[in-house]
């Protein structure tokens, strides 16, 4: 990373929501310092993230792009622990690990690591998790605080290099052991498994047979 998008990744708000048409906002600030991308594809950042941008790059203030998204009061995801399946695909999609859980067990959100980035929203097979407003009135760089946005950059890295971990650093099961599984197959065995489970719930719930 050059040091113009090094310095614009530090005034980006470390949401890592893809919104702005990148993976992440490392990379969000790569495409602006090639001149790839604009300063105004940043809706958690908001108005004053346009400006942060603009006082860096010499480019015009402008409003955000509608087709990124619109400024607004930051969010918080919320899992509703009731119909929760536990198939941990919200741990994986979530960027700064703050999802709590194991499989087949409730997952809960750690608040304090919680940036808003919706990411967790669309791969729940059973919509249990929404999103509530956690700062009504303000938005963008008033919503947030450059202390959260260092937190969830350091958490992003450490995601992003457990990811990384070589196969070899990785503790496996003894050979012989039951499950033998490949991961993609067992965790949908656990999602359609557990999708039974809410199914037999939700009709024992309503009377229906």
């Amino acid at each position: 990373m050059n040091t113009l998008a090094a310095r614009l990744l530090e005034a980006l708000p470390q949401t890592q929501c893809t919104r702005c048409g990148y993976p992440d906002c490392a990379g969000y600030a790569d495409a602006i310092a090639a001149g790839e991308a604009g300063i105004d594809q940043c809706p958690p950042g908001g108005a004053e993230g346009v400006t942060r941008l603009s006082e860096l790059t010499g480019k015009p203030v402008r409003p955000i792009d509608p087709k990124f998204g619109v400024e607004g009061p930051r969010a918080m995801a919320v899992i509703d622990e009731s119909w929760c399946i536990g198939c941990t695909l919200c741990l994986d999609a979530c960027p700064t690990d703050a999802i709590l859980g194991i499989h087949k067990r409730m997952h809960t959100v750690i608040e304090a690591h919680c940036t808003g980035c919706e990411l967790c929203i669309p791969v729940c097979p059973v919509d249990c998790i929404s999103l509530e407003v956690a700062t009504p009135g303000r938005s963008g760089w008033q919503a947030w605080s450059q202390a959260q946005a260092n937190h969830a950059r350091s958490r992003y890295e450490a995601h992003g290099r457990r990811r990384r971990m070589p196969e070899s650093s990785v503790v496996k099961a003894p050979e012989g052991s039951p499950d033998t599984t490949a991961p993609a197959d067992r965790k949908r065995a656990i999602v359609e498994a557990a999708l039974a489970r809410a199914r037999a719930a939700s009709a024992a719930k309503t009377g229906i047979k």
